[in-house]
């Protein structure tokens, strides 16, 4: 039986790079070695890495006055990071969520932080719009996409002052205007790579704006300076990631790569609202393309372990939505062929007509 991969990360990577990272296994590039055990400081590697941060500069248009680099430790590594080289005495935060809660937690820790909106009020089913941004703040944090809640900002924020953006379950599903942040980051194992690798994408001046003296791996310039090899990078990761990198040029870039992932979203919100049986968790203008969260419809609650299990045994995999709020997920991230999101539509019109 087919099996629909929809988990929300670690996540369906293109069939080409598993293909050829199975065969790198075995020997990367003529080597007679493994990737898993290739040195870092070859040739080869390096070729791999410079190669996967040219992809990224040009698939995502980066101006020439910012920075790629890779590094261990995820996403939740950054949370700290980012406000231990940059608040100096306040930054301003965007709720919308677990991830960006976490952040916050982390933030508190070097200064003060001021939460300037929150969707918390409506169990973060929106993105807050119109707000103030504050012009004493040291910079403006926001998550662009939030995997457990299944909201996602649509638009690049303009802002008087910095802005950084946790990048992790949108990257390179959509265009962004990259000169509009001072910063991008985000963990790879959504759209990029297997977990173990997070890029930052880091504007010229922030360099410069480095608040306190830090651990020589905390401290942002470090990682640039040494373009990305301070110490041994996460190299199958990387290798991985080069790979998901040429899969999306070769299909045509990231408008090819929108047109399609909005093509999977609507099939599958517009079922979500049609069905009897189902109703979506979020307001419409912030509905996620990357994370599709939904429920069963008033006075049909009981039936969720159903479906769950009904689904499951017709090949959907990890469509169980987050514990904290439970129902649905479908995590439809580029890899996640629409032959998957089809195959979900009609479990669920199946479902349907049993329960009629």
């Amino acid at each position: 039986m087919k099996k629909h991969n929809f988990s929300a990360g670690p996540s369906i990577l293109p069939d080409v790079a598993y293909q050829n990272a199975a065969k790198a296994i075995l020997d990367f590039n003529g080597t007679g070695l493994s990737i898993l055990s290739i040195s870092h400081r070859t040739k080869d590697f390096e070729d791999v890495l410079n190669s996967a941060q040219a992809l990224m500069r040009e698939l995502l248009n980066i101006p020439e006055n910012y920075h790629i680099y890779f590094v261990g430790g995820g996403a939740s590594t950054q949370f700290f990071h980012i406000p231990a080289n940059f608040l100096g005495k306040k930054a301003g935060y965007v709720n919308t969520g677990v991830w960006t809660k976490k952040a916050i937690k982390e933030a508190k820790l070097y200064g003060e932080v001021e939460v300037v909106a929150s969707s918390e009020d409506r169990n973060f089913c929106y993105i807050p719009k119109n707000f103030e941004i504050p012009t004493d703040i040291d910079y403006l944090y926001i998550c662009t996409n939030n995997t457990i809640y299944g909201t996602e900002y649509k638009s690049d924020i303009d802002s008087p002052v910095p802005v950084i953006a946790d990048m992790s379950s949108d990257i390179l599903s959509r265009p962004i205007d990259v000169s509009k942040y001072a910063v991008i980051y985000g963990g790879a194992q959504k759209n990029l790579a297997p977990a173990g690798v997070s890029f930052v994408i880091i504007r010229d001046d922030m360099l410069q704006k480095v608040v306190r003296p830090l651990p020589t791996m905390v401290n942002v310039n470090t990682h640039v300076e040494n373009n990305s090899m301070f110490n041994t990078p996460p190299v199958f990761p990387i290798f991985v990631m080069n790979e998901t990198l040429k899969w999306i040029k070769s299909i045509g870039g990231l408008e090819a790569m929108y047109k399609i992932n909005l093509e999977k979203a609507q099939i599958l919100y517009d079922e979500i609202e049609r069905n009897s049986l189902f109703r979506p968790t979020v307001d419409q203008p912030d509905r996620s393309l990357m994370n599709i969260c939904f429920v069963m419809a008033e006075g049909k609650e009981e039936l969720a372990a159903d479906f769950l299990k009904f689904a499951t045994e017709r090949g959907m995999v990890g469509i169980k939505g987050h514990r904290l709020v439970g129902g649905f997920r479908a995590s439809c991230y580029n890899a996640l062929p629409k032959e998957s999101v089809e195959a979900l539509v009609a479990c669920m019109q199946e479902f349907e007509q049993l329960h009629k």
